[in-house]
């Protein structure tokens, strides 16, 4: 993997902070894509489709030893889908419907390289524990998790306080799960 150059494409500093932590060496790259999917997807197949979708619009052609990434972090919850809040009335709306509840977050990875083209996901159920709506919205304006799917960090305040428990990949929730990352490139270089 030394010879192999990551090429990550991502704005999130959440992945840029797991990939270093992982021991991987990388450079961001930007990919402009919306972020659009047919509405009868569900859960695991909504992630994967935006990780691919975003891989189809890197607009440099990838050299020899070049490996691109992308990713794709969703919540999912009573059959319905919470991406990233556009609002503080959205956020609010997103963490209501968690509150109390247990829901389902997925990261869809896509890698590759000249050769070849690889897909796959992680999931995490995560718990939570039943939140005032006052602490709600404390939440909301101190930590303004605008850029978060389903509007919260688990790293950040709700992790601390407001998870009851997860069952699955810790990283996966904050937005990419870098032991199966790590596994998955282990077979496809």
């Amino acid at each position: 993997m030394e010879e192999t150059k990551i090429l990550l494409a991502s704005k999130s500093p959440r992945r840029h902070e797991i990939l270093t932590l992982s021991g991987f060496n990388f450079e961001v790259v930007n990919i402009e894509a919306d972020e659009d999917f047919p509405s009868e997807l569900k859960g695991s197949e909504i992630c994967c489709f935006l990780s691919e979708h975003k891989s189809k619009h890197y607009a440099h052609p990838l050299e020899k030893n070049q490996l691109l990434v992308t990713a794709d972090t969703i919540v999912w919850v009573d059959d319905e889908v919470l991406n990233k809040p556009a609002d503080t009335q959205e956020a609010r709306e997103m963490l209501q419907k968690l509150n109390g509840k247990t829901h389902t977050v997925y990261t869809g990875v896509t890698v590759r390289n000249l050769q070849k083209s690889h897909t796959f996901f992680d999931q995490t159920e995560v718990n939570f524990y039943q939140l005032t709506p006052s602490e709600i919205d404390n939440y909301i304006q101190n930590c303004r998790p605008f850029d978060k799917a389903g509007s919260y960090g688990i790293q950040d305040w709700m992790g601390l306080v407001g998870v009851k428990s997860i069952n699955g990949c810790f990283y996966n929730v904050m937005g990419f799960p870098a032991a199966k990352f790590y596994r998955e490139l282990q077979h496809f270089i």
